[in-house]
């Protein structure tokens, strides 16, 4: 017998068993941005006099995401990286079309969009052959690039928050993957805020407690067109097979991810889990090409990466804002 709505009695468009709670569109809407800026208020994300650059890779989580902030009146911006990632269709070209599409149904944001292949020369492929970072998978040199290249374009204009759209699905496959491995480092710094200092941005993940069937059903319902193919390159990757392991359990116990997820928040803040592990203190270095903090002298790793006659690049490499475009 089909679901209805909770609140309205109408036909559900989910059912979400964990919370005992079936919603129709509209009520599920409203319930993915009333949960928002409750995580955003728990966690002490940002507020609205905060300046928000959320990076945005053409998926339902990231443009999910934007939505939501944009309803809730948050000043928030787009960052979309094209890597140059083809996958024998044009990945990160129907990717940037996703972006593009979306910014220009909200002339009040603006999505600012660096072509990585234009700014230095090689796509993400081209550096992962060329280096050592490079072997098998390109995943390594990947991160490398969208970690440098968000808290630098991040600074250099102006937010002083960089938001992902990572889910409670991606965070507790990295959070199982750590206790496993018991990465106690790794396990300390998981949490849904990282503080901004040293010349990083805050990072903030407002949908962390969000199931990933959540946020792609809000896409849906919020007509939101996303690209639905994963990255051509993540297959077989560690935590894609930590996701199946997971999703057979909370096939079997509904809400067992997110127990896990906030049981071990709460070991975190309220039971002193890592009160007694100290972090080795390193010394930040202002990177001698880019001016990026970084632990080794001279070069910080991204610029090491480049060639010699590209790392000038760096300084100038600033992304195109698609939202003046639009306008003309």
């Amino acid at each position: 017998m089909p679901r209805k709505c909770r609140k309205c009695s109408q036909p559900a468009v989910i059912n979400m068993r964990q919370h005992k709670l079936a919603l129709c569109a509209d009520h599920f809407s409203e319930w993915i941005v009333a949960q928002t800026e409750r995580f955003i208020k728990k966690y002490r994300m940002f507020t609205r006099e905060d300046r928000i650059l959320v990076a945005v890779s053409g998926g339902k989580d990231s443009l999910a995401l934007w939505d939501v902030l944009l309803q809730l009146g948050y000043e928030a911006d787009g960052l979309y990286l094209g890597l140059g990632i083809d996958g024998g269709f044009g990945y990160s070209d129907e990717s940037q079309a996703m972006c593009e599409a979306f910014a220009a149904q909200h002339p009040e944001t603006t999505l600012h969009i660096l072509d990585i292949p234009g700014a230095y020369g090689e796509s993400i492929p081209q550096m992962a052959t060329r280096t050592r970072r490079g072997r098998g998978k390109p995943c390594s040199v990947c991160g490398l690039v969208k970690r440098h290249e968000m808290n630098r374009l991040a600074h250099d204009l102006g937010y002083n928050v960089l938001a992902t759209g990572h889910n409670l699905d991606d965070e507790v496959a990295v959070l199982f993957q750590n206790t496993l491995n018991w990465q106690v480092g790794y396990l300390a710094r998981q949490y849904p805020v990282l503080p901004e200092g040293d010349g990083f941005a805050r990072k903030v993940k407002p949908f962390c407690r969000f199931y990933e069937r959540e946020t792609a059903t809000y896409a849906i319902v919020r007509d939101i067109e996303y690209i639905y193919d994963e990255c051509p390159f993540s297959e077989g990757a560690t935590t894609i097979y930590y996701k199946e392991l997971l999703n057979k359990l909370e096939a079997d116990k509904p809400g067992a991810k997110l127990h896990f997820y906030l049981n071990f928040l709460r070991a975190r803040d309220k039971e002193g889990l890592f009160a007694d592990w100290k972090e080795e203190k390193v010394e930040l270095h202002p990177c001698e090409n880019c001016g990026q903090p970084t632990t080794a002298p001279g070069l910080c790793t991204f610029c090491r990466m480049l060639p010699e006659e590209v790392r000038p690049r760096v300084r100038t490499a600033q992304p195109i804002a698609f939202k003046m475009i639009a306008r003309g």
